[in-house]
């Protein structure tokens, strides 16, 4: 078990606790942290989570950045800087300072990270800007961390599309996809589980979303 130690930031989340089930019932021991055990939209927040996560497991193999924030819809004009902050600390800035934290366990291990982007991070949704935002900004940290961290560290990116849909909207979401239906947080974590052993991926992104992004002239959700 010494090779199979994972890190699941926003582990506690639907999808982060899709993606710790999964990895659980193949054998990882499986740290699924939440705001409490360390909150990513602060450097020290970061290094405390991986400070802990590492004293429980004795070392790290894989971490998954699933955690986020900000996820309200808003016209653009009337975005605050605390609704940009909010979106922007946790996903952008919690990813680059927990990636930074946790690479010299993962150069010793010569493990894999892997950062839940989402959809939004490739389309213009205007009622979401702050998330698109950071959520670019995320894709873009799946490429640079990769060429950074290369060669020990591989750096994989998941971008899902409507997984986590709210209650009566999953008739028009499963619209919005080619395979005319919605996903589950459980295709988010069989995304990941095959991302943590494809030894010969690192630096792309494995869209999960039915065909989303291909389905021109789709307006962003409300």
């Amino acid at each position: 078990m010494d090779d199979k130690r994972a890190l699941i930031a926003g582990g506690t989340g639907r999808v982060g606790r899709a993606v710790a089930t999964r990895l659980e019932a193949e054998g990882w021991q499986v740290v699924a942290a939440g705001r409490a055990d360390g909150d990513l939209s602060t450097v020290a927040g970061a290094r405390e989570l991986v400070a802990t996560a590492v004293a429980r497991l004795g070392g790290l193999d894989l971490v998954v950045q699933s955690a986020s924030d900000g996820f309200v819809p808003k016209p653009v004009e009337e975005v605050t800087e605390a609704d940009w902050d909010a979106a922007a600390d946790v996903t952008a800035k919690g990813t680059f300072f927990l990636a930074q934290a946790v690479l010299p366990h993962l150069r010793q291990s010569r493990g894999v990270l892997i950062l839940v982007e989402d959809v939004a991070a490739y389309q213009p949704w205007v009622s979401f800007a702050p998330h698109c935002a950071a959520k670019a900004a995320q894709a873009m940290l799946t490429r640079l961390l990769a060429k950074a961290f290369a060669p020990e560290v591989r750096v994989c990116g998941v971008a899902p599309g409507p997984v986590a849909v709210e209650e009566g909207q999953e008739e028009r979401r499963a619209a919005e996809t080619l395979l005319r239906r919605i996903g589950s947080p459980e295709d988010v974590a069989a995304a990941v589980s095959y991302l943590a052993g494809a030894g010969f991926v690192t630096g792309t992104t494995l869209v999960v979303d039915g065909g989303r992004l291909l389905q021109s002239g789709r307006r962003s959700p409300s």
